[in-house]
């Protein structure tokens, strides 16, 4: 998911918008976490960025997400630029 959000309205606040923004961005997540994984993948991991524009934005982790967009919110930015790409996770066996 690559989606830019903007967050100017003439009748809603930016808040409000930034809210819609995170409800979709969870839902598209529990959606992929659903879908059938291939028998070599343990998990669906995201590798997420997240900025104003997408030229200026920055990695960062799933869980980390929420206060990243909150960021870009604080900066009074007009638009919000989010990707949320699933990829396959394999866990790492611990060594004895």
């Amino acid at each position: 998911m690559k989606k830019v959000f903007s967050l100017t309205h003439p009748t809603k606040k930016p808040a409000r918008l930034v809210e819609a923004a995170k409800n979709e961005i969870s839902k598209y997540i529990k959606r992929e976490r659903r879908k059938e994984l291939p028998e070599d993948v343990d998990f669906v991991d995201f590798a997420c960025r997240c900025g104003a524009t997408a030229e200026t934005a920055n990695e960062v982790h799933i869980n980390d997400l929420n206060k990243a967009i909150d960021t870009v919110e604080q900066a009074q930015s007009p638009e919000l630029y989010v990707e949320v790409i699933p990829t396959a996770g394999v866990r790492q066996k611990k060594e004895k």
